[in-house]
């Protein structure tokens, strides 16, 4: 069902893509044609119009295109989208005083002007003597003053909005995208959660260590029982949101941590430390947990000394985790990157895209993750 919601997602897009082609191409058209309709009922164009196009006639245009897509696909996405109004305003204040100084509209218009038919003489008339009046027109042309081009003004403010609302339903449009394949990925993060951890043999051992401590009439045994709940619950019930709650997060990894404690052997040394106040925080569910399963899928060893270290560090705008474990020589050609930390790495991209770090290092003997995430 997601991966066909998924294609029709993706067949929507290159439909929406093909469509907005097509409509640039009309709406440009439409825009560079209606000034030389309005100069032909005016009569300014005579015979073949295409030779009588110069440079204010192609600057008209070009301006505003430029204009138009500087701002729908790099000013709006770049700055306003990312909340740097500040920025974002002081560049169309730039753009403005631009197109105030070029005067594209009023330029092309003057043009046009230059091109109409000069007019026949006016035929000589009799003045009474000393009556004579130089015509108006005979005058040499002063220096006219700055003038408000509100045309060109009131095209700027059309194509800025255009360009905006383009922007915003693209913006829109991949915002839809990210969720459904954030959906489609946090399933496959907990399906490969429940295949790989929470597995039968997972169960098997968490169970017969359970039932030892029955037999045995430790007083763990209840409690045991109840972190195994605790955690089926989380990954079954509580994790089918986007983003959940910090501490239901640390609740889980300290749960699995407490019942993975009882099957460790001598050699295995654990390192668990949580630092920071978790209230208010918020986490994509299983992001953490996907890389403490792989630390106790690779990291322990029955004969040779096994520290393993984990730290969650909790900042006022970032999430700091780090985890090492050392590499045996008999793991070391599994896939420890594997399909669970391939999924997050994923989900990461989608649910924290620019506002995550990610390195793995696997060159050393020591295994280690480093994950930091911003608010």
């Amino acid at each position: 069902m997601i991966l066909l919601k998924i294609k029709d997602v993706d067949l929507y897009m290159i439909r929406f893509q093909i469509s907005t082609i097509i409509i640039h191409a009309v709406a440009w058209l439409l825009f560079i044609s209606f000034p030389l309709l309005f100069f032909s009922q005016g009569g300014n164009f005579h015979g073949n119009w295409m030779g009588e196009l110069s440079w204010p006639y192609l600057q008209y245009p070009l301006v505003y295109m430029f204009i138009f897509y500087i701002n729908a696909y790099y000013l709006f996405p770049r700055f306003y989208v990312k909340r740097k109004y500040t920025i974002y305003s002081f560049l169309v204040i730039l753009l403005l005083v631009v197109v105030m100084f070029i005067k594209p509209f009023d330029r092309m218009m003057q043009e046009g002007k230059q091109n109409e038919r000069p007019r026949p003489p006016r035929p000589m008339t009799e003045f009474p003597r000393g009556e004579f009046k130089m015509d108006e027109r005979t005058h040499p042309p002063r220096d006219k003053p700055f003038k408000f081009d509100i045309l060109s003004f009131f095209i700027f403010a059309m194509v800025m909005g255009m360009g905006t609302a383009l922007s915003s339903i693209k913006e829109l449009q991949l915002t839809e995208k990210r969720a459904i394949l954030a959906e489609a990925d946090r399933a496959n993060a907990e399906l490969s959660f429940l295949k790989a951890q929470i597995n039968p043999h997972f169960l098997y051992n968490t169970l017969n260590n359970i039932y030892t401590l029955c037999v045995t009439g430790s007083e763990n045994a209840a409690d045991s029982i109840m972190k195994l709940s605790n955690i089926m619950r989380y990954v079954t019930d509580e994790a089918q949101e986007n983003y959940v709650p910090l501490q239901g997060e640390l609740d889980c990894i300290r749960d699995f941590i407490d019942l993975q404690r009882l099957r460790l052997g001598k050699k295995v040394s654990l390192n668990y430390n949580v630092t920071g106040n978790s209230s208010g925080h918020l986490i994509s569910p299983l992001v953490l947990m996907t890389f403490i399963e792989n630390v106790f899928k690779y990291g322990l060893s029955n004969h040779v000394e096994a520290p393993i270290s984990i730290s969650i560090e909790i900042f006022e705008d970032k999430i700091a985790f780090r985890s090492e474990n050392r590499i045996f020589d008999s793991k070391q050609n599994n896939d420890r990157s594997g399909v669970g930390i391939k999924n997050t790495r994923q989900r990461l991209d989608h649910l924290y895209a620019g506002r995550y770090q990610l390195n793995i290092d696997d060159k050393r003997e020591v295994f280690s993750v480093n994950l930091v995430l911003f608010s």
